[in-house]
């Protein structure tokens, strides 16, 4: 059932993607091929299936309209990962099994690509078929998860700084729900908003996406000691090459599942109150942790 789940997500995504993004046709070429290169690289479009199920959870159906939202999610993320393959960040050469995008592009293209990412998520986001309230409430979500204060962009920087130094578990902690899980959670957060949930239940999924997405950045530190590039799809070994903060780097990789596991625990423990309802998205906390890359 949950393979079903994920390939329906990710088709109804990518079908959404394809309408949203300019064509690779359209004036100016380099940048639109650029955009559409790193989108359509084969992600697994994680967030944006996550927004949509708890969407789904909380409204009984999917909202009509909410694959919009996801794909402007996936928009996000993926300007997030062009951008954090640049030579003057993670300088990876592979993204998705494909060559990343300032290596076809060149750094130029690649970082507007990025920025062009971003503003078509947000002129997305404000044409959602949702209530204006809700609309606002889903932008400030998804802009506070990528900014500076405790999101995307604050959690990269602790990141880059740390490289090369021996961080503590308070630092460690902060890189990774800011870098990623914060993400993970307004993703969450804003599919319940879109179908309407009262504060309580989007406290609920709050503590279920600021749980699931930390698990996932610390089974994300272990592939990359454990599998291949080819596996992974992308450069493996580059957190331990850079010594970046990671939790097998403190922890082991053995002890760091251990915390995987009581993370995934505590996400579906948050769901109770949802009954059956919660059923997919319990599965997808469980995939998270399980998966192989």
């Amino acid at each position: 059932m949950l393979k079903d789940t994920l390939e329906a997500g990710r088709e109804l995504t990518d079908t959404a993607l394809e309408i949203l993004l300019p064509p690779a046709t359209q004036h100016p070429v380099s940048i639109h091929r650029a955009m559409r290169h790193s989108v359509f690289a084969g992600g697994k479009r994680l967030r944006p299936i996550l927004c949509m199920e708890a969407g789904k959870m909380v409204s009984g159906s999917l909202p009509p309209g909410i694959e919009e939202l996801g794909a402007a999610l996936e928009m996000v993320h993926t300007y997030s990962l062009i951008h954090d393959d640049l030579p003057a960040l993670d300088n990876d050469d592979l993204r998705r099994g494909r060559p990343t995008c300032h290596k076809v592009f060149g750094e130029a293209i690649a970082i507007l690509a990025g920025d062009a990412l971003q503003t078509r998520a947000y002129e997305t986001l404000a044409r959602l078929r949702c209530p204006a309230e809700a609309r606002v409430r889903i932008i400030e979500e998804i802009a506070r998860g990528t900014g500076t204060v405790d999101g995307m962009i604050g959690g990269q920087v602790v990141d880059l700084e740390a490289e090369h130094t021996k961080p503590d578990l308070q630092m460690l902690e902060y890189i990774h729900r800011s870098k990623t899980a914060a993400l993970i959670t307004a993703s969450v957060v804003s599919g319940g908003l879109y179908a309407g949930a009262e504060n309580d239940a989007v406290e609920k999924l709050r503590t279920f996406g600021k749980s699931i997405g930390l698990a996932f950045q610390i089974v994300d530190d272990v592939l990359d000691v454990t599998q291949t590039s080819e596996q992974l799809g992308k450069t493996a070994g580059k957190d331990t090459a850079a010594e970046k903060a990671t939790y097998p780097a403190l922890f082991g990789i053995d002890e760091s599942l251990k915390k995987a596991d009581a993370l995934v625990d505590k996400a579906l423990s948050s769901l109770e109150g949802f009954g059956s309802r919660a059923d997919t998205l319990k599965a997808l906390a469980r995939f998270l942790v399980e998966r192989k890359k």
